[in-house]
This record gives C-alpha cells, sequence and structure tokens, in this order.
C-alpha cells in the first residue's frame, strides 16, 4: 500500500478527498456514535445511571500538598495528615485512628483558627468509610448548594488531580477572576469560542482512519497543533478535541487555591466510551446537618464551542450544561 507523504495532507484535501467513502461509512459510524445510545433502549444516560460507584471509583486524596497554613505546609502522607515546617514534621493525624476532637486539639496547639486537621480527619475518615452522600444537580444549582452549606475548601484540595494552570492567564482567558469558579465555568464559554473551535478537520481525519482506512495511514497527526491555554490565547493552536477542552477546563478550575476560591470546586474527566466522548465533571464538599456532601455537576466545553461553531446555537442552546439525558458516563477520574 502507498504511504501518505509528511505534509502531503491538508485540512482542504482531506474534506474534499474523504468524499463518498466517509458518507457510506464514516457517515454510519458518526450517526451510531453520536446521536444513539441515550435512552434505556439503545443505552443510558446520566439522568438514570447509578453514578455514585463512577464518581467514588477514584475519589481518594491525592497525595499533594494540601495547604500551607501560618507557614506551615499539611501534606498527605499515605493514609495520615502531616504538618510540616521546613524539612520537620511537626506533626501528625490519622483518620483511620484519630478522632476530630483529637485533631481540634493539634490545631489548637499550632495556632490554626479554622481547624484544617480537624476538618480532614472528619472528612477524610467519612469519605473512607463511605458515610457521606453524593448529590447531582445542573451546575447553577449545585454552586448555590455549595455556597449555602458548610465548605470544606480543605478537603476539596486534597481531592484534587493534579492539573492546573497560571492564574492570570486563566483569568485572561475567561475573563472571570478564577477565585470565582461559577464565573470561570461560563467564563470558558466564551474563551473557547473566541479562541478555538473544535477540531472538526482532526474529527474528520480520525473517523476516515478509524472506519475507511482502517488504521492503514496516521491521518490525525497532520491536524495537530499546541493545545496548551498559552498556545490557544498566542493562535498557535488550530483547534481542540473534547478531552482536549476538558483537560483546559479542569486545569482552569484548579488554578487557584481551594481556599481562595468562593466556591472551592475541585474537576475531572467523564469518559462516555459509546459516544467516543470526554467532558468535565465539577465537585465540591461540604456539610449539611453534620453529614457530608459531595455535590456533584457536570459541563460540556465540547458541545458549547461545536455548537457555535456550526451555527446550532438557535437550534441546540448554548450546549454548556450536560447533566442531561444527552450524556452518559463509562468511567469518571480526576486527573492523577
Amino acid at each position: 500500500m502507498d504511504r501518505i507523504p509528511d505534509g502531503s495532507l491538508t485540512r482542504r484535501r482531506l474534506l474534499a478527498g474523504a468524499g463518498g467513502g466517509l458518507a457510506s461509512v464514516g457517515g454510519g459510524v458518526a450517526t451510531y456514535n453520536v446521536f444513539l445510545g441515550y435512552d434505556r433502549f439503545t443505552g443510558t444516560n446520566l439522568h438514570v445511571q447509578d453514578l455514585d460507584p463512577l464518581v467514588s471509583e477514584h475519589l481518594r486524596p491525592s497525595g499533594e500538598t494540601v495547604a500551607t497554613v501560618d507557614g506551615y505546609r499539611i501534606e498527605l502522607d499515605g493514609d495520615a495528615v502531616a504538618v510540616v515546617d521546613g524539612d520537620e514534621r511537626v506533626a501528625t493525624v490519622d483518620p483511620a485512628t484519630d478522632s476530630p476532637a483529637e485533631a481540634a486539639a493539634v490545631d489548637d496547639d499550632l495556632g490554626f483558627d479554622d481547624g484544617p486537621l480537624e476538618a480532614l480527619v472528619a472528612d477524610l475518615g467519612a469519605l473512607d468509610a463511605g458515610e457521606f452522600e453524593f448529590v447531582y444537580d445542573d451546575y447553577e444549582p449545585f454552586f448555590d448548594l455549595v455556597a449555602t452549606g458548610d465548605d470544606r475548601p480543605y478537603t476539596v484540595s486534597a481531592l484534587r488531580g493534579r492539573r492546573t494552570a497560571d492564574p492570570a492567564t486563566v483569568e485572561a482567558f475567561t475573563g472571570a477572576d478564577p477565585t470565582e469558579p461559577k464565573a470561570v465555568v461560563e467564563g470558558l464559554v466564551g474563551g473557547f469560542r473566541e479562541h478555538t473551535s473544535y477540531d472538526v478537520p482532526r474529527y474528520v481525519a480520525g473517523s476516515v482512519e478509524d472506519n475507511v482506512v482502517f488504521g492503514a495511514w496516521d491521518l490525525r497527526r497532520h491536524f495537530e497543533s499546541p493545545t496548551d491555554f498559552e498556545s490557544i490565547v498566542e493562535g498557535e493552536n488550530t483547534g481542540l478535541f473534547c478531552y482536549e477542552l476538558t483537560r483546559r477546563s479542569v486545569e482552569a478550575l484548579q488554578a487557584v487555591p481551594a481556599r481562595e476560591q468562593t466556591t472551592p470546586v475541585f474537576a475531572g474527566y467523564v469518559k462516555d466510551s459509546r459516544h467516543k466522548h470526554v467532558y468535565t465533571i465539577v465537585a465540591s464538599a461540604i456539610r449539611e446537618d453534620g453529614d457530608l456532601v459531595v455535590p456533584v455537576t457536570f459541563v460540556d466545553y465540547t458541545h458549547s464551542t461545536l455548537y457555535d461553531d456550526l451555527r446550532l446555537r438557535r437550534v441546540l442552546g448554548e450546549g454548556l450544561e450536560a447533566y442531561n439525558d444527552r450524556h452518559r458516563a463509562t468511567a469518571i477520574d480526576w486527573y492523577r
């Protein structure tokens, strides 16, 4: 089989040359991938799925530094919570063996006014024991719930994965203060629409590669470009895929410490293998009537961007909301 020379395949040539092969084979596969499989007969969706096992499967402390308080670092060391001064560990509490009251006494000894060790022992212990509740909703009620609850920024920080971005870059991209997560969620829509687009040519290349030439040629690589925030703002990006939009959104939502956010959040990705799609999950931790609650919502920057690219917003709406019957989940992770 003849090889495609490097640099010989352009976006225009791909779109023109896919022709009947893509229409006959890829078109049917695209319909199968995009439109089918959300109802009780051909699949499922977020509203009818049992989401708790998926959300909780990889929900655990990240092993990173949780916070810096009064010059001390609060770190996770296995199952324990350590307080470190320079290179010296000055205190350790264990959610498995120490009570919140015992952790509170250590907080008092160290002069921690807002009780970080007490909160971590209580909440991480509850998470480990399964003594908490997930609450799912659209993103606006999600933020309302977190704002009215007893938020737990130290717990949110402990549950975050490692993805983050420069706060100044996030603010410039979204037009929102990164300490305001709801504003960032909404501001990302405008940022993605202004600075980039959904990479339809690369999607078409992938469809041809997977469904027409069956992997004989690597077509996607001809359409790749840098996808980090800086490259997008500088105009070096030619389009993003769903997982790249999701990564940027997670980084933006975790750009500043949870303690600095008006509504502390952590974020991750939802994989929908049935539709070859990835989108964003956003969560928090609060206490209601003394009980630990983990509010959860879902947003989709692929749809919000693509609907604008295709001039379909008037018909399909903004596309940001993802907690609906047009999304489903196969796996959820937090970018550990």
